[in-house]
């Protein structure tokens, strides 16, 4: 009786393939028109493509140097990842397992990070780094992200890590396990499922960011994805045949790696919510 197909069941299916449809749509407009001569975009842009124009995708591959712009998203977006886990995931533990006033006091203020604007701390952000010459500096981004992401990373591993049992710790530390053994080979494997969250969030908005690499990246031979695709509005012209091919070569490889992790989203946010 419980698994009985009901019309309140067809109606929640009917309601959620819409809405997916409608989620869809922005994809629709963006892999469609990607496909199209740039006139075709401006006559008809609902419509499928006529003829099908590859042509694009070799042209803003070529326009933004999409190798070098790759490679530079790749290296900055690893590691920033692998900065934020290494730090964040050791902060967040100290500050579960320090059972003191101070420990929630700065907890707070990591989350409390977490709603200031980045527009209204991003003049000052420009010339203290610049003062201290990090500005045109892959590495120096790496430090501005780690100290942007910190509050949310911190945030996460905080919750999960005070579901894992404190006597695992003890039995360790009883065998003569030092405190930083007791995080590496006890905690850290542990927060499998919720790094590989954080790394994917992060991810998603570190390799989409635009605001701070433009703030900071000024030389062309440092840019990130986003920069180059954004090269191809200019005062006069928009060139929205390249600009949209541009958009999906850089999705592509973004989507492969969040549909390679899915399963690791899904089993690190039942997990989080078991314990």
């Amino acid at each position: 009786m419980g698994n009985r197909y009901t019309g309140r069941t067809l109606i929640v299916e009917i309601m959620a393939i819409t809405l997916g449809l409608v989620f869809l749509v922005p994809f629709y407009y963006l892999v469609s028109n990607s496909l199209k001569p740039f006139a075709e975009i401006l006559s008809n842009t609902s419509a499928l493509p006529s003829v099908l124009q590859f042509q694009n995708y070799v042209n803003a591959y070529h326009q933004m140097n999409f190798l070098k712009v790759f490679s530079n998203s790749l290296l900055i977006t690893v590691v920033s990842n692998i900065v934020l886990v290494f730090f964040c995931s050791m902060a967040a533990y100290m500050l579960v397992r320090t059972k003191k006033k101070i420990s929630n006091i700065i907890f707070m203020m990591f989350v409390a990070a977490m709603v200031i604007p980045f527009q209204s701390i991003m003049i000052p952000l420009v010339k203290v780094t610049g003062n201290l010459g990090m500005l045109n500096s892959i590495w120096g981004l790496v430090i501005m992200y780690l100290g942007f992401g910190s509050g949310m990373t911190i945030f996460l591993y905080h919750g999960f890590i005070k579901g894992i049992p404190v006597e695992l710790e003890e039995a360790a530390i009883i065998d003569g396990c030092s405190r930083l053994g007791v995080f590496w080979r006890i905690v850290f494997p542990l927060l499998k499922p919720i790094t590989v969250t954080v790394v994917i969030l992060n991810s998603l908005w570190i390799w989409n960011d635009f605001l701070l690499p433009s703030l900071v990246l000024q030389d062309p031979e440092l840019r990130t994805i986003p920069l180059a695709t954004f090269f191809f509005f200019g005062q006069y012209t928009k060139q929205w045949d390249l600009a949209l091919a541009a958009l999906m070569l850089s999705i592509i490889p973004l989507l492969i790696f969040f549909f390679t992790m899915q399963k690791h989203i899904v089993k690190g946010i039942t997990s989080g919510s078991i314990k």
